[in-house]
């Protein structure tokens, strides 16, 4: 037998596995799609009914200002023509030479392939084209209040971003030349990576962002050794355990966000904030959240703050023996920590010797990217749907946050795995990103409502405990870091907060980059630099022109600040006492609590 034999033989034969293996995929899709679940619409944002009413007020404005929509159809034809003959002439003259391209770097389109190609350079061409045209057509018009122009906006970039030829095989030159590199076999695992994670989430298509099995809690993510000093049905209370000979006698206990797991501090030796800071002769302490079930129904924020903050905040005073600690609060976890701060200072108790705010909004009033869904509508379905099942699936939350940023958390990921075959990456922050935390009924519809849509924090008092709490009480010093690039808390929204606090002390440290590479920027990376002005300004703005920038990482920064505020030095204090034995290892047992679908 030839080699050209054996060849055809060894393709025939894969190609007779490769369509064995399709039927026997083909059944696997079947039956998990017979077992998803059904999704009230309302949870998945601006839903179908409303995105009729929205395009309804569009087209009675366009419709009224004939004029624009004529103008922007004569400009878009004109324009689809002209990329119509030079995809034509090139075909003509065999002209396969990738032309210079103009305009902003748009990562989807890096395959030589859409500039060089006549055929994939016209798709990408319209497509852009087509984008652009619907972005200028909302912009022109006029009339449409700013929620029903906010989420024609949100609408068409869902739309705008899905239709990409990128998302497509027969329109995507890397898939299809990866298909055509392993005779098919990409096509093979894609569809298997798709039926894994289908069957993986009860029939829910939720994309797999990293590889689940390389990372294992204690084992090479969450590795700073530390004990589980304390737990009730909130948290459990995690002690570092020290790595110098004495620390600072004012001990730092850090609440992360109750959506998300703690770990995000904490991800590997090299990135490790909480390694870090104990290095820098901190007692450090951080609380881990419970991960909640339908037996958290009615389970409210002054729950959180009760048995969460204040029993962690007593619980550390009590471990350490001093009258007051230095807190940190990241994200929605700083958001409570204000709340608390609040509540203290209208009980006149004095706990807390300092506040630290990881990238916290407190002054909701300008909503941002998620204002489509800060509306009445899209809680209405909410609370309708935690009232039923007890709690607010991290699922739901996590959608949210990925369709604003679709093309790096939805779109990219899904071809990478169903269109060319490729396996999750083996990345710890994607690994954290994916896993989440639930929320109960009655706190989830507390923050949507009462902070988020009515920003009764910072205007007229958010009611906890039966007494309103205002955001002007919170009068510790206190120290806030923001992202410059932040698409969760912007950090204008950040500073607005920080300025009507009452504190006399403020500082404001801006950060390059976004709501997690931001924080997580150690200083031997040398990665982003950070903006200081220790003088507060009325604005944003003018903080930020009087601002100096300054290279490498916020946290050395941080850390002067920080020690200037935790006494002087002791005796290092080891995990577990009489009053506090050692219950486990870290990371705990909570964190290692999983949301399913």
């Amino acid at each position: 037998m030839t080699t050209t034999d054996q060849d055809i033989e060894n393709q025939t034969s894969k190609l007779e596995q490769n369509l064995a293996k399709l039927d026997e995929l083909n059944q696997r899709l079947i039956t998990v799609l017979q077992t998803k679940k059904t999704t009230d619409a309302a949870l998945s944002g601006p839903g179908h009914d409303l995105a009729l009413k929205t395009t309804a007020a569009y087209w009675q404005e366009a419709i009224q200002n004939p004029s624009r929509l004529i103008e922007h159809q004569i400009a878009y034809w004109g324009k689809t023509l002209t990329h119509f003959i030079e995809a034509q002439n090139a075909m003509m003259h065999k002209d396969f030479d990738a032309a210079e391209t103009s305009g902003p770097l748009d990562k989807r389109f890096s395959n030589p392939l859409w500039n060089s190609h006549p055929y994939f350079k016209f798709i990408k061409q319209q497509y852009l084209h087509n984008a652009e045209v619907v972005q200028s057509s909302i912009e022109s018009i006029y009339g449409l209040e700013t929620i029903e122009k906010k989420r024609l906006e949100y609408f068409s970039k869902q739309i705008v971003d899905m239709m990409a030829p990128t998302n497509f095989l027969a329109t995507n030159p890397d898939a299809l030349e990866q298909a055509m590199e392993t005779q098919g076999q990409s096509l093979i695992d894609g569809l298997e990576n798709l039926i894994a994670d289908l069957e993986d989430n009860d029939g829910e298509l939720v994309v797999r962002l990293a590889d689940e099995k390389a990372f294992e809690l204690g084992g090479n993510i969450a590795t700073t050794p530390g004990k589980v000093v304390f737990r009730n049905h909130m948290l459990e209370l995690i002690q570092y355990s020290p790595s110098t000979q004495t620390t600072h006698e004012i001990p730092l206990v850090i609440f992360p966000p109750w959506i998300n797991k703690f770990y995000i501090l904490d991800l590997t030796a090299q990135n490790s904030l909480i390694k870090w800071l104990v290095a820098q002769g901190l007692t450090v302490f951080i609380v881990s959240w419970i991960n909640p079930d339908a037996s958290f129904k009615e389970v409210s924020l002054e729950d959180y703050i009760e048995h969460g903050y204040l029993q962690a905040l007593q619980t550390v005073r009590s471990e350490t023996g001093q009258d007051k600690v230095n807190a940190v609060g990241y994200c929605i976890g700083g958001t409570t920590l204000a709340l608390t701060l609040a509540l203290l200072k209208q009980r006149g108790e004095e706990l807390i010797n300092s506040a630290t705010f990881f990238t916290t909004l407190t002054d909701f009033s300008n909503q941002g990217e998620f204002l489509p869904f800060l509306q009445n509508d899209f809680i209405d379905g909410i609370e309708q749907e935690v009232g039923t099942k007890g709690i607010l699936e991290s699922y739901i939350m996590a959608r949210t946050f990925s369709f604003l940023r679709s093309n790096d958390l939805i779109y990219s990921p899904a071809i990478k795995s169903y269109m060319m075959g490729k396996a999750p990456p083996a990345f710890d922050l994607l690994y954290w990103n994916g896993d989440g935390a639930n929320l109960p009924a009655k706190m989830a519809v507390q923050y949507l409502r009462g902070l988020c849509q009515r920003n009764e924090f910072a205007e007229g008092g958010f009611e906890l405990f039966g007494e309103k709490l205002y955001l002007r009480n919170v009068d510790v010093p206190l120290c806030a870091v923001a992202c410059e690039t932040d698409h969760i808390a912007n950090w204008k929204d950040s500073y607005r907060g920080v300025a009507q606090m009452g504190s006399r002390s403020k500082t404001f440290i801006l950060a390059e980059s976004g709501h997690i590479a931001g924080i997580i920027n150690p200083p031997g990376k040398n990665k982003y630099g950070f903006f200081l002005n220790s003088d507060p300004k009325k604005t944003p703005e003018k903080w930020h022109s009087n601002a100096k920038y300054h290279a490498g990482s916020w946290w050395n920064e941080w850390a002067s600040w920080l020690k200037k505020r935790s006494g002087k030095q002791r005796d290092a204090l080891v995990p577990g006492s009489d009053s506090l034995p050692v219950i486990c290892d870290a990371p705990g047992l909570y964190v290692t609590q999983k949301a399913k679908v």
